[in-house]
């Protein structure tokens, strides 16, 4: 579906956005991090991994303070896509964990916005000059990939194993997360979600398959006001399973809209953490997007 989607955007720009200053980005977004990542600095990938590795055609670090409200922080989010996804420019998104909230509350709540177009410039506080003083409606993004994304929240976050100290933590509380925007409201953008299932003893509050940090309720892109136990197929202690595609799980649970499980992790192969080296659940989302965002 991908592979077809993405020849048709590239013959569309072809037709009608022809000019040579046109360019592809590709956007990663992290989650919760400590705040170590230097907001505004878009080349700083330290908490992917080496910034020599493939992960996109002309790829950006969107960093903000993962230690703060998503609210408080999303202004940075909203700045690199001003940046680089505006004008004749388009944008692929990659996201990881709390960075699928952050890229989901950008296009729901800001997606219907005008928005200045900008010259893919960033001064030191990431933030780029107008090109002609016009505007456009949102953004321009082909698609989203999603490393098991905590747009669903984490049941980790409700039962205050994380530190509770920090402001992020409350927006991951399940219900909070599911309530803090539309998630049906993507601007027509499709979320291609990535589900890890490496879990261990510990993660045993998280219900279902999950990938020690997020459960396949919020990873899989499945609606509700609530978490689920979802699982991979043939899981006899599981209560439903987490189906590939579109489709529903099998208790009737629905995706939210232009949400997709591209990668359901049936071998429990893929942990949440990219541990500084691309690792994880991270892996398979940047293989996909060196394979399709050109």
């Amino acid at each position: 579906m991908k592979t077809l989607l993405s020849a048709v955007l590239v013959a569309v720009t072809v037709l009608v956005a022809p000019e040579a200053s046109a360019t592809n980005y590709t956007l990663w977004i992290h989650g919760r991090n400590g705040g170590s990542t230097q907001a505004g600095n878009y080349a700083d990938f330290s908490y992917w991994g080496p910034s020599s590795t493939a992960a996109g055609v002309n790829k950006k670090a969107v960093n903000w303070n993962g230690t703060q409200k998503i609210g408080t922080e999303n202004g940075r989010i909203r700045d690199a896509l001003d940046c680089f996804c505006t004008g004749t420019n388009w944008c692929y998104i990659a996201a990881h964990s709390a960075g699928d909230l952050q890229i989901g509350y950008a296009l729901s709540l800001y997606g219907g916005t005008a928005r200045y177009k900008k010259n893919a410039t960033p001064n030191s506080s990431g933030v780029c000059g107008n090109t002609d003083g016009t505007t456009q409606t949102g953004w321009n993004i082909k698609w989203i990939d999603v490393a098991s994304g905590a747009g669903g929240g984490s049941e980790l976050a409700d039962d205050g194993d994380w530190a509770t100290s920090e402001p992020l933590v409350s927006d991951l509380v399940t219900t909070t997360a599911r309530a803090m925007y539309n998630h049906n409201t993507t601007r027509s953008l499709w979320f291609y979600h990535f589900a890890g299932a490496k879990g261990t003893a510990y993660s045993g509050i998280l219900p279902g398959q999950d990938d020690e940090a997020v459960a396949y309720h919020s990873s899989g892109g499945v609606s509700g006001s609530s978490g689920g136990s979802y699982c991979n197929p043939n899981d006899w202690f599981c209560g439903g399973t987490l189906n590939t595609g579109t489709a529903a799980c099998s208790d009737g649970r629905a995706k939210w809209s232009f949400h997709t499980t591209q990668l359901r992790d049936d071998g429990e192969a893929y942990n949440h953490y990219a541990n500084g080296s691309w690792a994880g659940i991270v892996g398979p989302v940047r293989v996909d997007v060196t394979t399709y965002a050109l």
